[in-house]
């Protein structure tokens, strides 16, 4: 490795949450952090990539994600046109298994390696401004530091953790030590903190990967051995990293914070004054997105009426109309309404939990499901049928498969389908349809240079997603 490539900070992007409190907008299956919420044309996660894409100051980045998401990412990194390595956590163990995995990856490249932590669903509009701070903070880092950006407050939040700063830190201008960490307050005690002049919690760290490790070492080791017996035993699937599953279920489901970072006395911190929101609730969307002159911020086909300081986030081609409202979130999807006042849009979580236990469907999945080749969105369903419409992207492949309880139909309405049914192959064009017998092995494949739209009618007895053997699949599922 040349020695300007070892100076450079290795940016591990961490998106593995779910953001249940942006519901219904996010969902598990396309969390937050990929779903465009503020710019109508990037998710957060190309946001983030892109913030730490000036090959000056940073290497080549890696990204920490579940397994359910990996297609997702890859999908999203290559939009962005961003290379990077994609590690894959078989399970959510929350931020310390990460942490000790990225802080043990980074030692692969040196032992000195300044890594930085950062969450994929974060608002910073400055990227200069956040590359400058992450250099800076880089010196403390090198100095043997963990050190965390520390945001200037805005306003008494009660949503976000703070930082009591302590002394300077010797031969590093501008950085000082943390002196606590505090819990999410009320709002007086906020009010006090501000006043003190704490800092609000950003979550990021940079740290010498040697550093991180001897840490876990001291403080929580169960963590690091689980990670290190993951990562030792990962196996490489296509462009994936697999983290080893029994090794990594080992590791406490804890927080960097309570796992090390309130513990070690060897936290610093860097005060930063650039923009920033976790965008953890729709209310925070609400503050960082664009408002008229009544305060209202609205996406999509929308139209109020005496409403004043609202979010009302419309998708699909349906209109969402508000009329006499205050201070309220209405979020409508194409399979679901959330309506709620601002002031209580954390709760968003506890509602998901709810519908979790009802088993509503629409807890979890997005009525159009992403898949590695496309995406598939139910049209309707009823007994004994479902209508889908599928798109494939160009070079696309589903899995070779076979149904035991119904029978497919496809229309092509885009683009050329290339059919395998049995023993043959055919080509279907716009227009044309194919018949898959209940029993039939099959795939689908878009040969073509544009993406292919099809409408699927499926009939028989069962139309649920588990009725599907697949003999061969290109994705490794």
């Amino acid at each position: 490795m040349a020695e300007a490539d070892h100076e450079k900070i290795l940016p591990v992007i961490l998106c593995g949450g779910s953001g249940t409190r942006l519901w219904p907008a996010s969902r598990e299956s396309m969390p937050k952090q990929f779903t465009p919420l503020v710019d109508p044309a990037t998710s957060s996660f190309q946001a983030t990539v892109r913030r730490v894409a000036d090959e000056a100051v940073f290497a080549r980045p890696t990204v920490i994600a579940s397994a359910e998401s990996r297609f997702i990412v890859a999908e999203q990194l290559a939009q962005a046109g961003i290379a990077a390595d994609i590690l894959l956590e078989p399970e959510r163990r929350d931020s310390a298994a990460a942490v000790a995995v990225a802080a043990l990856h980074g030692a692969r490249r040196g032992p000195e390696t300044v890594v930085l932590v950062m969450a994929a669903d974060h608002v910073i509009e400055d990227a200069t401004a956040f590359a400058r701070a992450a250099q800076e903070a880089a010196l403390g880092a090198r100095l043997g530091q963990i050190m965390t950006l520390g945001i200037t407050p805005t306003r008494p939040a009660t949503e976000y953790g703070y930082i009591r700063t302590g002394g300077a830190l010797p031969d590093a201008p501008g950085l000082h030590r943390v002196e606590r960490f505090v819990e999410k307050p009320d709002a007086a005690g906020a009010e006090r903190l501000i006043g003190e002049g704490a800092l609000w919690n950003s979550g990021y760290f940079l740290f010498r990967a040697d550093v991180m490790i001897t840490e876990l070492e001291a403080h929580a080791p169960d963590v690091l051995e689980a990670a290190r017996g993951a990562l030792a035993n990962a196996a490489t699937d296509l462009d994936f990293v697999r983290l080893q599953a029994e090794a990594f279920a080992r590791a406490p489901k804890t927080s960097i914070d309570y796992a090390v970072m309130e513990r070690t006395t060897r936290a610093g911190v860097l005060a930063v004054s650039f923009a920033w929101s976790d965008v953890g609730t729709w209310d925070a969307v609400w503050q960082v997105l664009e408002r008229d002159a009544q305060g209202n911020a609205v996406r999509g086909r929308v139209e109020l009426v005496e409403t004043t300081g609202s979010l009302v986030h419309s998708e699909g081609d349906g209109l969402t109309t508000v009329v006499g409202l205050d201070d309220v979130v209405v979020v409508a999807t194409p399979d679901a309404v959330l309506v709620a006042s601002k002031a209580k849009s954390g709760k968003v979580k506890d509602l998901v939990t709810v519908l979790r236990e009802k088993a509503h469907p629409e807890a979890d999945a997005h009525r159009r499901m992403y898949r590695p080749w496309g995406w598939y969105q139910r049209i309707d369903i009823g007994e004994r049928f479902q209508v889908k419409r599928i798109m494939v992207t160009p070079g696309g492949r589903l899995s070779l498969q076979k149904h035991f309880h119904r029978a497919e139909h496809w229309v092509v309405v885009k683009g050329t389908a290339e059919v395998t049914l049995n023993d043959s192959i055919v080509l279907v064009h716009e227009n044309e349809a194919v018949y898959l017998p209940i029993g039939s092995m099959h795939r689908l494949t878009n040969p073509g240079k544009i993406p292919l739209e099809l409408i699927e009618v499926q009939v028989g007895s069962y139309t649920g997603e588990d009725d599907i053997i697949r003999v061969e699949d290109v994705y490794g599922r």
